[in-house]
C-alpha cells in the first residue's frame, strides 16, 4: 500500500497521514479498526526500515479534521494478527466462503468482485435446479428493453437520462423458486469507453485528461477518471505518456483494425490470482467439463436467437421457431463438441434464414439491407458488415473483461485454442450474440440510424464509412448500457455489467466454489 502523506520534523521523526474523503467518526480511537490497522502497518514498515515513528494521523476531508491515531501495543497486536491471517488466506488454494446476508457487504468496494449473494445462491442450486430456474425466470420481453428496438433511439446516446437502479434487496424465494437477491454492486459502470477512429489522429496526455488531436487541427478531451477503456481503430497514434497513464490506472488499451476487427490489448498488471489460471487450464483439459459448459452456452444461444425472432419478426413462422426449439433440446444432449458445432451451425442457418423478417422499412430500404445468409472476412453486404462489427466489439469487450477478472481470454472450452483467437471471449459471447449484437443491428436499420449511403464497397467487401461507424458505436454503447433483469438473480443491471458478472461466476465455477455456470437466457 502507498502512504498518502508523510511528514517529518527536525528530529527525524516521521508521521504517516492517511487521507479520507468522509467525516470523522465518533468512535473510540478516533477511527474504525481497519483504518487504524492500516496506519499501524505503515508505522511498523517505517520502523523496520530504520525510521523513528511513534504515531500517525488520518485527515477527514468532509470534517476538515486531522485525527491523531495512537500506535499502542493492542493495535500492534491486532495489526500483526490481521497480517498473519491475510498470509494464511493468500497461501491457501481456495478463498474463504462469502458472508451470508451480511450488512457488511453494503458499501464494500470489493462486493462486485466477491458477489456474495450470487455465489451463495449458486452453491445451493444443482445443475438441474439451475436449468429449471433459467427456464422459469428468464427476463420477460419487457424486462430487457427489446421492445424499445422498435422505437426511435433516444437523443441521449448512453441511455442515462432518468435511469435508476433498483434498491438493494434481500428476501426468500417464493413457492415457484424465484429468489430475490440484494444487488450490492452498481447497476451501471459510471465510466465509458473512448473510441478513436479518425485515421491519422493522435492521442496524448494533458494532466489527468486524454487529448485526441485530429489531422484537421481540432481536439477532443476525455477525463481519465471517466474512462473505462480506450479503443483505437486503424492508424491512430498514442503517446508513450498517454499509454503509461492508462496502464498505471488499469485502463485497457484495445487495438482494432479500421474495419473493427479486434487485434489485442495493452493493459497494466491485472489479476494476480494464478490459481485461477491453473484451474482454467485444468478445466480446458477436462473433456467432460468442456462439453457440459459448451452445451449450456449453445442451448442459451439458440434459445436467445429464437426469442429474437419471436419478438422482432414481422410474422415468425412456427416451423422456424419449432426447429430452433428442437435444436436447443438436441444441443442439451449433444454427445461431443463436434456434434454440438454441427447443431449450432444448423441453428445459425435457420436463424439467419429468417433474419430478414426482422428488418422493417420501405421496399427500397429492405432491398439495400438484403441478407442472403451469413458471410464474413470480408462481409459482402451491409447487414453482414454491421453484424461483423457488432461481434468484433462484443468480443473485444469480453476479452477485456476476462483479463480483468484474471482469466486467459485465449483459452476456451468450446472454441478450441488457435493462435491469436480469444477463444474464451468467443465462448461467453455466444449466448449474447442475438440479444446484444444482433439486436443493435436490427435497431439501427429499423430506426434509420444507418442508411445505405453510410456504406462503402471495394473489392467485393462492404464496410461502414466513418460517419456511419460513429452512429453505430453510439447505438452499440447505448445497448451495452441498457438495464436487463438477470435471469437467475432477478435484479436489473446493464448488459456491460452482465459481462463482468458472468465472467466472475465462471471463475467461481473453475475454482470449485459453485457447481454450474449460469448461462444468460431470455424468454
Amino acid at each position: 500500500a502507498k502512504i498518502d502523506v508523510v511528514e517529518g520534523d527536525a528530529s527525524g521523526r516521521l508521521l504517516p497521514i492517511e487521507y479520507k474523503r468522509g467525516h470523522a467518526p465518533d468512535v473510540p480511537g478516533g477511527a474504525y479498526l481497519p483504518e487504524r490497522a492500516q496506519l499501524c502497518a505503515h508505522v511498523l514498515l517505517l520502523r523496520e526500515h530504520g525510521y523513528a515513528c511513534d504515531e500517525a494521523a488520518i485527515y477527514f476531508a468532509a470534517s476538515r479534521r486531522r485525527v491523531p491515531i495512537a500506535i499502542d501495543e493492542a493495535l500492534i497486536a491486532a495489526t500483526e494478527a490481521a497480517a498473519a491471517r491475510a498470509r494464511e488466506v493468500t497461501s491457501a488454494a481456495a478463498i474463504p466462503p462469502p458472508l451470508v446476508d451480511s450488512p457488511k457487504c453494503n458499501g464494500c468496494s470489493l462486493v462486485g468482485i466477491c458477489l456474495p449473494d450470487e455465489t451463495n445462491l449458486l452453491r445451493r442450486l444443482s445443475g438441474e435446479e439451475l436449468d429449471a430456474a433459467l427456464e422459469a425466470q428468464g427476463p420477460a420481453p419487457e424486462a430487457d428493453g427489446s421492445e424499445e428496438l422498435e422505437g426511435p433511439l433516444a437523443v441521449d446516446p448512453w441511455g442515462l437520462a432518468g435511469a435508476t437502479g433498483g434498491e438493494a434487496r434481500s428476501g426468500d424465494g417464493d413457492a415457484e423458486g424465484e429468489t430475490e437477491l440484494r444487488r450490492l454492486h452498481p447497476a451501471r459502470d459510471d465510466k465509458l469507453p473512448v473510441y478513436v477512429q479518425e485515421q491519422g489522429a493522435r492521442v496524448g496526455l494533458a494532466g489527468e485528461r486524454l487529448v485526441i488531436h485530429s489531422r484537421a487541427g481540432g481536439q477532443t478531451e476525455a477525463r481519465l477518471s471517466n474512462t473505462s477503456q480506450v479503443a483505437l481503430l486503424g492508424n491512430v497514434q498514442i503517446s508513450t505518456q498517454a499509454m503509461r497513464a492508462l496502464l498505471e490506472r488499469g485502463i485497457p488499451l484495445c487495438l482494432m483494425t479500421y474495419g473493427g476487427y479486434y487485434l489485442g490489448r495493452a493493459t497494466g498488471l491485472e489479476s494476480r490470482n494464478v490459481e485461477l489460471r491453473v484451474a482454467q487450464h485444468r478445466a480446458a483439459a477436462d473433456e467432460a467439463f468442456c462439453l457440459s459448459f459448451a452445451r449450456g452456452v449453445v442451448v442459451s444461444k439458440i434459445k436467445n436467437a429464437r426469442t429474437m425472432l419471436r419478438r422482432n419478426h414481422a410474422a415468425p413462422e412456427l416451423p422456424v421457431l419449432s426447429e430452433l426449439e428442437q435444436l436447443a433440446r438436441k444441443a442439451a444432449e449433444a454427445p461431443s463438441l463436434a456434434s454440438l458445432l454441427g447443431l449450432e451451425g444448423t441453428a445459425a442457418r435457420v436463424y439467419f434464414g429468417a433474419f430478414p423478417g426482422m428488418l422493417k422499412g420501405t421496399d427500397e430500404v429492405k432491398g439495400a439491407f438484403d441478407l442472403d445468409g451469413r458471410n464474413r472476412r470480408p462481409p459482402r453486404d451491409p447487414v453482414n458488415a454491421l453484424l461483423s462489427l457488432a461481434y468484433a466489439l462484443l468480443a473485444k469487450e469480453l476479452a477485456v473483461t476476462l483479463g480483468t477478472v484474471g482469466l486467459d481470454p485465449l483459452l476456451g472450452f468450446y472454441h478450441q485454442p488457435r493462435f491469436g483467437r480469444p477463444a474464451l471471449a468467443l465462448d461467453l459471447m455466444e449466448e449474447l450474440r442475438p440479444i446484444v449484437a444482433d439486436s443493435v443491428v436490427v435497431a439501427v436499420i429499423n430506426n434509420g440510424v444507418v442508411a445505405p449511403d453510410d456504406f462503402q464497397r471495394f473489392g467485393g467487401a462492404v464496410a461502414l464509412r466513418p460517419a456511419g461507424r460513429k452512429k453505430f458505436l453510439l447505438a452499440y454503447e447505448r445497448r451495452m448500457d441498457q438495464l436487463v433483469t438477470h435471469p437467475v438473480f432477478g435484479y436489473r443491471i446493464s448488459y456491460r455489467r452482465v459481462l463482468e458478472v458472468q465472467a466472475r461466476l465462471l471463475a467461481r465455477v473453475l475454482l470449485g466454489e459453485v457447481g454450474a455456470y449460469p448461462s444468460f437466457r431470455t424468454r
